[in-house]
């Protein structure tokens, strides 16, 4: 028998001296592969090697490293002409794949590719853990487990022999490489130790599998309108490019609603599309019919797809078979949808879009005959270059159409050529000087006076040229106070138009959102859209003050008001501009650290200072204890004595109280109602193997069949089963 060290054994072996085989191969000098087998190194405290039986015995620290593959060990034995390797004690083998062995024995072969395993410890890819009393090798992937437990959960710190959150335990285990799937028989799960539920059979996804066809986590609840409900996905993965999800909803009271989604992604773009279809009783003023039966349902689709690399184009859908549908199974709140397609391209200083809207209001208020069809509007925006003064040209031009079964039809061709020049002073004052000409023609039927609602209505063609000049200064003052700078800035626009230029011949389609606050206030034109347009002669003035830390926090105020020389009776009673002098308008925002943010908005009356309009953000707190409060008042127009005021206040608290538990609650009541509108509470907990998620909401509202209710809901995720719930 002869011994060498390790250091000998190390360099005997890179040479080839007598010690290389083909079980083992050998490692030249250059790397080279002897035998064309993958060479392996061996490290090890001492090592023995039996000439007479050609038996390689290595002690202390073993290490062999194949390729990408190391086994560490205590002991290792290597007899030669069985081409058969035996470790013990503390074995270790790491696969390329990146998953970990641990084991009291291994018996490997074939470049340890092949062999048996007793008491093995396998820690997956994923970080998932599989024990088993025995397991065997083939083609280099334990592949059989005998009397296997599986678990993805950590293990208790304090106390490892504990059993973990939940496990599998099964009496056999298959891991079958190809299909990447792993298959238990006669398997239990167990929770905390306590088996829960039998299965003679169970697969799931191995740790190197992202996307699998299967069962995803189901959900469940109740309410009172539905009754019992669960949801139950499951997975389609189609191809790599495309894949769907069919998710049906079973309720006690209501039966089955069919639901889904279908992708697909392509080189140039994409498209999705889900919906839900259902036959239920049919309703009439929320009031089943008996013996009657409809369909309800809704569809929501959307595509993208570039087209070259200036014009992209694009299509999205959401239409419902009727108004409460969405709201009553839980699937969408909005009270508008709109299905939309567009063309638009971008090219330099220029933008081009073609667009057309079909719109389905879900309110009981909502006409579908009076709801526009807008096909098409173009729209085109150019911005030149600036000259060697600053100076600019830019030009807007716009075509609409919009027609409606009952009411106004408006169609409207609109230029606008602009000019600006931007200065600023050596004082240090800025100053913008802007002009621009908005000509526009209007072809409209069916139109309301907004000064006489209930007289004749306006048909025929109607023009206008609209010139405007604004010069615009502001001041600011800046200060360094420490780590802090501060700011103050004085703002003064002088806006130039004639007065009027709305006639009655046109309908005010987009213009109808208008609210004045300090996002407009220095504006050109307060309207949002064309169709009106501010004239007469004005000046905006404004205050802005400011702190700002250097670590980020911040503190800014905004006070402003809009004086004019005469009246418009453009702007209705309650706008706040409808007098010489407007309301006065402000913002304060404070944000001094990352855990508290407020911002605050309104709009004071001018001769008493009361609130017309008032809204509060206020964020506060770490994650541990988080505080959301929004709250806004409005003041009801008296031209509108159908709105009246309204006053709102919605709260929210998340806290998370520990590493892995989750508390939130909110309520929104309304104050005008002296009532709440609704009311939730839920509780969860994450981590590295399971997430749950129960909640309790009450609503109060009520719409023909959407009714008060009160709704449960519970999911639970077993994380590492590609999402299948037991």
């Amino acid at each position: 028998m002869r011994r060498l060290g390790l250091a000998s054994l190390v360099f005997c072996w890179s040479l080839g001296l007598g010690l290389a085989t083909p079980g083992l191969g050998a490692e030249t000098e250059s790397g080279t592969e002897s035998g064309g087998e993958t060479p392996i190194l061996l490290r090890a405290d001492e090592v023995r090697h039996d000439e007479e039986h050609d038996v390689l015995i290595a002690h202390g620290n073993v290490e062999i490293t194949q390729g990408a593959r190391v086994l560490l060990a205590d002991t290792v034995t290597y007899n030669q002409r069985a081409d058969l390797l035996s470790a013990s004690g503390n074995v270790v083998l790491m696969e390329p794949t990146g998953e970990v062995a641990f084991a009291d024995y291994m018996t490997l072969t074939d470049d340890m590719r092949e062999g048996v395993v007793r008491h093995i410890h396998i820690l997956m890819e994923d970080d998932s853990r599989l024990a088993a009393v025995s397991g065997t090798r083939k083609k280099g992937v334990f592949s059989e487990f005998q009397k296997a437990v599986f678990s993805p959960c950590d293990l208790c710190k304090e106390d490892p022999t504990r059993a973990p959150l939940w496990q599998l335990k099964s009496m056999s285990v298959a891991h079958d490489q190809n299909a990447r799937e792993i298959e238990y028989k006669d398997a239990f799960f167990e929770f905390f130790g306590v088996p829960l539920l039998y299965t003679p059979y169970l697969s799931h996804p191995d740790p190197t599998v992202k996307r699998r066809s299967g069962l995803l986590a189901p959900s469940y609840g109740s309410s009172t309108e539905l009754g019992l409900r669960a949801q139950v996905p499951y997975y389609f993965n189609i191809a790599p490019d495309k894949d769907a999800t069919f998710a049906p909803i079973f309720t006690s009271k209501e039966g089955v609603v069919l639901a889904g989604e279908y992708r697909q992604h392509f080189t140039d773009g994409e498209v999705s599309i889900a919906g839900s279809i259902t036959e239920v009783d049919e309703r009439q003023g929320g009031v089943v019919v008996p013996g009657q039966k409809e369909i309800r349902g809704h569809v929501n689709g959307k595509a993208r797809f570039d087209l070259d690399p200036t014009w992209r184009t694009g299509l999205d859908v959401f239409r419902s078979t009727d108004d409460t549908y969405l709201r009553r199974y839980d699937l969408c709140s909005e009270d508008t949808l709109t299905t939309h397609a567009f063309l638009e391209g971008f090219r330099g200083r220029n933008y081009a879009s073609v667009n057309t809207y079909l719109f389905q209001g879900l309110r009981e208020t909502d006409d579908p005959d009076e709801t526009p069809l807008i096909l098409p509007m173009i729209d085109y925006r150019h911005v030149g270059k600036a000259d060697r003064h600053g100076a600019r040209w830019s030009l807007d031009a716009n075509v609409l159409s919009l027609t409606r079964k009952e009411g106004a039809d408006s169609h409207r061709l609109s230029v606008k050529p602009g000019w600006q020049l931007a200065h600023t002073a050596d004082a240090g004052y800025v100053t913008t000087l802007s002009a621009s000409l908005q000509m526009d023609g209007y072809l409209s039927n069916d139109v309301t006076d907004p000064t006489d609602p209930g007289g004749e209505l306006r048909d025929g063609f109607a023009g206008r040229a609209h010139p405007q000049v604004m010069l615009d200064w502001r001041y600011p003052f800046i200060r360094e106070d420490g780590e802090a700078h501060q700011m103050i800035e004085p703002i003064i626009t002088v806006v130039a138009a004639p007065n009027g230029g709305n006639s009655a011949k046109i309908s005010n389609e987009d213009g109808q959102n208008f609210e004045f606050d300090t996002t407009n206030l220095l504006s050109a034109n307060r309207f949002t859209g064309l169709d009106r347009v501010e004239g007469g002669q004005r000046v905006n003035y404004g205050l802005k003050l400011g702190v700002f830390g250097a670590g980020g926090g911040s503190t800014s105020i905004f006070f402003g008001q809009s004086f004019r020389l005469r009246d418009d009776t453009t702007f209705l009673p309650g706008s706040g501009l409808e007098h010489n002098l407007s309301d006065f308008v402000g913002e304060v925002e404070v944000s001094p650290i990352s855990d508290l943010n407020v911002i605050y908005r309104s709009r004071l009356n001018k001769d008493d200072l009361l609130a017309e309009r008032s809204e509060l953000e206020f964020g506060a707190g770490p994650p541990a204890l988080h505080v959301d409060v929004n709250y806004f008042f409005i003041r009801g127009s008296p031209t509108n004595p159908e709105f009246g005021d309204r006053e709102e206040l919605t709260t929210a608290i998340r806290s998370k109280i520990t590493k892995n538990w989750l508390l939130t609650a909110s309520n929104r009541r309304d104050f005008e109602l002296d009532d709440t509108l609704y009311w939730s509470a839920g509780i969860g907990y994450a981590d590295e193997c399971i997430d749950l998620l129960f909640s309790f909401t009450r609503s109060f509202t009520q719409d023909r069949d959407v009714k008060p209710a009160n709704v449960f809901f519970l999911r639970i995720i077993l994380k590492h089963l590609g999402e299948v719930a037991l």
